[in-house]
């Protein structure tokens, strides 16, 4: 068995993999595969019902919201929240924990001024910054709620007055939010949605509309929201296999019961990660997050043995990001706490082996 903690496109559960491989060859007996069938179809269409329902009723959506399935990943929504939302002359606020919300406030200065409230780069992104100011008279403010890279989490939305942002790309549908404190949610399919092709938008539809700005027709909201995400060919099958894992976790339970799962999974890890004297976590205690567990070994030298011991113990995807070091952990929802046991016996295995 492989114990899959890659962080990028990553593991979903057997199950999804084995309808959604049945549909490639026949989709619902229609004779025709997932990768053929016509995105105008009233096959497809119910396809996208169900998964927008889906995503409506495990997060608990507002009505007054618009659930959008569009493509370009997380790193076209860094242009197109700006795009849509900042008048020119305008200003947002910016939260820096890491890597993609740099990238986000870089993109988004193409756009109007930004200005970054607060940052923990200073200390390799290990921590989330606390107790900043958000200008009242932004647009919008925006931030990152978990750092896949540096392993740190958001789990209180901080409080301001104006519209609020997030990119929940890692850690969406991993626990529960209430989606109405949020004026625009933006998520990348493939960490606990789906796979990789599919970008969820969640966005109060107020919002739209009233940038101001000549807006071209694929980067507007207000136009995808209208066609209901079918203004130009759709990611077909990501939306599908998104349809089959909202499923997955709606009859697990949803999610709260996926949350406290998450939370066994993390606090299983971390006490490991505490208790051996090979290993220390590299993200401060109160930021650490459930869905990426970065942690470096005390004697560097010793990184490449323990690599290649997770590799014999089939542990695929724990080296770290390049600008961490050491390794990460990907626990996204799917991954069982079977493969987060293994990873523990692994640590301990090498303790006992070097004593």
């Amino acid at each position: 068995m492989k114990h899959n903690f890659g962080a990028g496109p990553c593991i979903l559960p057997q199950e999804v993999f084995q309808e959604a491989a049945k549909a490639v060859l026949d989709f619902n007996n229609t004779g025709l595969s997932i990768l053929e069938i016509s995105h105008r179809s009233k096959e497809f269409e119910e396809v996208v019902a169900e998964t927008e329902s889906l995503v409506r009723e495990l997060l608990n959506v507002p009505e007054d919201y618009s659930v959008l399935f569009l493509q370009g990943g997380a790193s076209q929504q860094f242009a197109m929240v700006p795009m849509n939302l900042l008048p020119e002359g305008g200003k947002a606020a910016y939260l820096d924990t890491g890597v993609w919300a740099s990238k986000a406030a870089k993109e988004a200065k193409n756009f109007g001024q930004i200005e970054i409230v607060a940052s923990s780069k200073d200390s390799n992104y290990t921590y989330v910054p606390k107790n900043f100011e958000i200008p009242s008279d932004a647009t919008y403010f925006h931030f990152t709620s978990n750092n896949t890279i540096y392993g740190t989490e958001v789990f209180e939305k901080p409080e301001t007055s104006i519209p609020t942002v997030v990119d929940m790309s890692s850690d969406i549908l991993s626990r529960e939010i209430n989606v109405a404190e949020y004026d625009l949610i933006y998520a990348g399919a493939q960490k606990n949605m789906g796979p990789a092709g599919v970008t969820l938008v969640i966005v109060k539809n107020d919002l739209l509309g009233k940038s101001g700005r000549t807006i071209p027709t694929i980067f507007n909201y207000q136009e995808h929201a209208k066609a209901g995400s079918m203004y130009n060919t759709p990611p077909v099958y990501s939306i599908y296999v998104s349809m089959l894992n909202l499923r997955w976790l709606k009859a697990k339970g949803g999610i709260k019961v996926i949350e406290q799962e998450n939370i066994i999974k993390a606090r299983t890890l971390y006490d490991e990660i505490e208790r051996n004297p090979f290993f220390t976590g590299t993200a401060a205690v109160e930021d650490r997050s459930r869905m990426n567990v970065t942690f470096v070994m005390d004697t560097p030298e010793l990184e490449a043995e323990f690599l290649a011991l997770a590799k014999q113990r089939n542990l695929i995807g724990i080296k770290g990001h390049r600008s961490v070091g050491g390794f990460r952990a990907s626990i996204y929802n799917a991954l069982s706490i079977t493969s987060i046991n293994a990873l523990v016996d692994t640590m301990r295995e090498f303790e006992e082996s070097h004593k």
